[in-house]
């Protein structure tokens, strides 16, 4: 059976919460489904300036297989808490990844920003995490071979994905086969393109090319609208997606005039929820293909 990674806070595996909904990160939403046990992400830093946090929990209560759990922070905030991670420790009984993204923007990373994510691998290694999630460039959309190996071995013995900064090389095949020789484990893709549906092609060809050499998950768009076309067409295994909704806030009293945030930002008062009838669909989805 295909097993659901989800970005939530949510009561499945927590009796005392009370509410089904789930807060997330603008975003931040993500699934992921493979036929094995799962892994949970608490991700440091996210591409874009972000409100909240979400954290992955198991949903078996749902009929849902083990959930993922990941966390979105703002790039403000210059460090993942460790107690974020301790929390989400001793909430779920699936393994944790740890994604080391030092700020948002580019993959191309400078001496002192190496430091911060060699810094953030030992402090999630301290702390429990199960696994490691990055990815690295040179100036010409190369993989950072020299950067990945020496993060790599502050990881050993974790488990290590490359994420997607791999939709930003210039030479997709290429890099497909860099990041198999390093030892990475898995790589999460678009195809290189704006959404996976888009890049469908590229992807089917990645996981030719890899021949369960290194797992290739498409993800970016995905819906319960083409995860069916993007299952079949790119014969994978996994998949990383978006299930969420918008909730008004339960604030009463709201001060139109301030914005905790820059003008992108997802409303002040208005909160992105994991969706519990999107994850259901997907479940259903997903057990029909997988």
């Amino acid at each position: 059976m295909a097993s659901l990674w989800r970005c939530a806070w949510t009561r499945w595996s927590l009796p005392s919460t009370r509410s089904a909904e789930v807060p997330a990160g603008s975003s931040c939403a993500r699934a992921w489904w493979r036929e094995e046990p799962p892994r949970a992400w608490v991700s440091r830093a996210s591409p874009a300036p972000l409100r909240s946090r979400c954290v992955l929990v198991e949903a078996r209560p749902l009929g849902v297989p083990p959930a993922l759990l990941r966390a979105h922070l703002s790039p403000l905030v210059p460090f993942l808490p460790p107690g974020l991670l301790q929390v989400v420790k001793q909430c779920v009984r699936v393994p944790v990844f740890v994604m080391i993204r030092p700020r948002g923007g580019d993959f191309l990373y400078s001496d002192r920003e190496v430091e911060v994510m060699k810094a953030d691998i030992r402090l999630a290694k301290l702390h429990g995490a199960d696994g490691l999630v990055f990815g690295a460039l040179t100036e010409d959309g190369r993989i950072d071979t020299e950067l990945c190996t020496a993060l790599l071995a502050v990881c050993r013995p974790l488990p290590v994905t490359f994420h997607r900064a791999f939709d930003m090389v210039h030479d997709p095949q290429v890099a497909l086969e860099t990041l198999i020789s390093l030892g990475f484990e898995r790589v999460l893709t678009s195809g290189c393109d704006s959404s996976a549906l888009e890049g469908l092609s590229l992807i089917k060809k990645l996981a030719e090319q890899a021949k369960g050499r290194i797992v290739v998950v498409p993800g970016g768009g995905i819906t319960e609208r083409n995860l069916q076309r993007i299952l079949e067409g790119s014969s994978a295994s996994e998949f990383h997606c978006s299930a969420r909704s918008a909730r008004d806030s339960g604030m009463k009293f709201r001060n139109p005039n301030v914005a905790m945030g820059a003008s992108f930002s997802a409303p002040e008062y208005s909160v992105k929820v994991a969706d519990v009838a999107k994850v259901r669909t997907l479940n259903a989805i997903a057990k029909n293909i997988l």
